[in-house]
């Protein structure tokens, strides 16, 4: 029974944390020029991800992410999605897949792969990157097949 208990609580959690989200969002006059809105919650260590409008947002996906380290923070704001590639890093010896722009050299992008497709830094839900945001593979790839270029990046 404990076990149920422990489960129906992570789920409540959750719940409670998309509709409060998704309160924030609608309550505060967030616009995009698209269909989509991101909030990257650095506290969480979520990219949130919306569709609708000005005060009319749905949370459609919500995915753990990596944000960057004291030293090298993700910076706070609101930016406009840019410029999007398959990877970068191969002449640092690493690749990153499926980047993003969202201010100049920061980036939506998938957590670190080694050339021979290994995983060299598969950590999600910590400040550790140089200011990118890092994603699950599939996450950024998500973002980079679906978000286009204007839409608006919060991130706080």
């Amino acid at each position: 029974m404990r076990i149920i208990n422990k489960i129906i609580s992570a789920f409540r959690g959750e719940d409670n944390y998309i509709e409060n989200i998704t309160k924030y969002i609608n309550s505060g006059d967030f616009s995009s020029n698209t269909k989509y809105f991101i909030w990257v919650d650095k506290k969480n260590f979520k990219v949130n991800i919306f569709t609708g409008s000005k005060n009319n947002w749905t949370l459609i996906h919500s995915y753990l992410c990596t944000i960057g380290k004291k030293s090298t923070p993700t910076p706070n704001g609101t930016f406009t999605v840019g410029i999007k590639g398959l990877y970068f890093g191969v002449e640092k010896g690493y690749k990153c897949w499926y980047y993003t722009q969202f201010k100049g050299n920061y980036l939506f992008h998938s957590i670190i792969y080694n050339l021979d497709g290994s995983v060299r830094d598969g950590r999600l839900g910590m400040a550790l990157s140089d200011g990118c945001v890092r994603l699950e593979k599939v996450n950024a790839k998500w973002i980079w097949d679906n978000i286009p270029e204007g839409t608006k990046v919060y991130i706080s």
